[in-house]
């Protein structure tokens, strides 16, 4: 640093990072209170909830590039992060400033010491959206709907339902009935729910959204509003629910004018294709069954698969879909609340590799010339290696 130059102020992620959920309150009340200690920032600006078992990061992303061709000032929560912290709070598309972060830690270590993570962030996100003048905000909710955090937003505008499906059974309920219930509880009188759900997933949020009296919206009943004047840029079958999701709550919201945009819009660790060599590298974070799934009718076919994946999640019913892509499987451990990859390669057959950068590079050495390799199971691992995949990369 040069002499006289003021330093700066550098977060402390760890403190941060330690404030888990465990043994704390879930649901919106701590968070509504925490909004309220510092003044409701969230009623200064108008919000879309994002809310689904699977979608809602890609979803935020083309609703907050949609958002931004119409000339508004948008801020965008999102979760997790790839690489760095400040992804999880964007406004007019850029990253929040880690001083800004910085600075909320401190007032959090003295003011709200025993409030969740995800609390904090929410917090935080929405003290800067209301600071800098956002209008809308594309909000993000963590795990669930009626229950979780996000539901203690003021202004919301709009819920965009992705889908239900089995995630998260231990908070939501051991049923897609269950999961379903308590994403459509985001639901408020008056304001339109917009979903892609089908099945027994959309009966529970029909049933749901009627008695709480909001107006709801899906692509049978406004074929119109969902219809997609060509493939979005993100990859996959599955991209193509999430785009046209993303479009009718725009244009349920009068903003048609940034439909283009959104199509074009980019999330990283999404399906993102790289060439390292003469070989294909397939980043995705697929983490739960329903995503599995997605994930090989998009990539029915690769050499190598690299997986690692939380413990507390399903594996058995994640690895399932993925097992029939690949011949061959490397197993790596993205934390330390993976799942073993020891277990992993003698219940499935494969090679274990704790270390995920050895375990990329043993996973390179088995993909052959013109070859892919597919590496998924966690957005941790899809974090982890795709900055070193990018750096390899031809």
């Amino acid at each position: 640093m040069a002499e006289g130059q003021t330093p700066v102020p550098v977060p402390d992620y760890d403190w941060l990072y330690a404030q888990t959920r465990a043994g704390r309150e879930r649901g919106p009340q701590p968070a509504r209170a925490l909004l309220d200690r510092l003044g409701a920032p969230d009623r200064q600006f108008a919000s879309i909830r994002v809310v689904g078992t699977n979608g809602k990061g890609s979803t935020c992303a083309m609703l907050e590039a949609g958002l931004l061709a119409c000339g508004v000032r948008v801020g965008r929560f999102t979760s997790p992060h790839l690489h760095a912290y400040e992804e999880r709070i964007r406004m007019d598309g850029k990253n929040l400033d880690p001083a800004r972060t910085a600075d909320f830690v401190n007032w959090a270590k003295a003011n709200a010491p025993a409030e969740a993570f995800f609390d904090l962030t929410l917090a935080l996100a929405c003290r800067e959206f209301a600071a800098s003048g956002v209008d809308w905000a594309v909000m993000e909710a963590g795990v669930g709907g009626v229950s979780d955090a996000t539901q203690a937003l003021s202004d919301v505008r709009a819920v965009a339902l992705t889908n239900a499906d089995l995630d998260h059974t231990a908070a939501l309920g051991p049923t897609i009935a269950d999961i379903a219930r308590d994403k459509a509880g985001a639901a408020r009188a008056g304001v339109p729910l917009l979903t892609t759900a089908t099945g027994e997933a959309l009966d529970v949020v029909r049933e749901v959204t009627a008695e709480k009296n909001a107006p709801l919206y899906t692509p049978a009943t406004h074929p119109e509003l969902f219809a997609l004047p060509h493939d979005p840029a993100l990859a996959g079958p599955h991209q193509r629910q999430n785009a046209a999701l993303a479009l009718a709550t725009l244009r349920v919201l009068g903003f048609e004018a940034g439909a283009e945009a959104a199509l074009e819009a980019t999330h990283a660790g999404r399906l993102e294709r790289f060439t390292v060599g003469e070989k294909t590298v397939w980043i995705d974070g697929a983490h739960n069954p329903h995503a599995a799934r997605a994930l090989a009718q998009a990539i029915p076919q690769a050499d190598v698969l690299l997986f690692g994946g939380l413990a507390r999640k399903d594996t058995a019913a994640t690895l399932a879909p993925l097992l029939e892509v690949a011949p061959v499987r490397v197993f790596t451990a993205p934390s330390e609340l993976a799942a073993p990859p020891a277990e992993l390669a003698v219940q499935y057959g494969g090679q274990a590799v704790d270390d995920p950068a050895e375990a990329l590079a043993q996973a390179l050495a088995l993909t052959p010339g013109g070859g892919t390799l597919l590496l998924a199971g966690s957005l941790y691992l899809a974090g982890l290696l795709r900055e070193r995949v990018t750096e390899m990369k031809a």
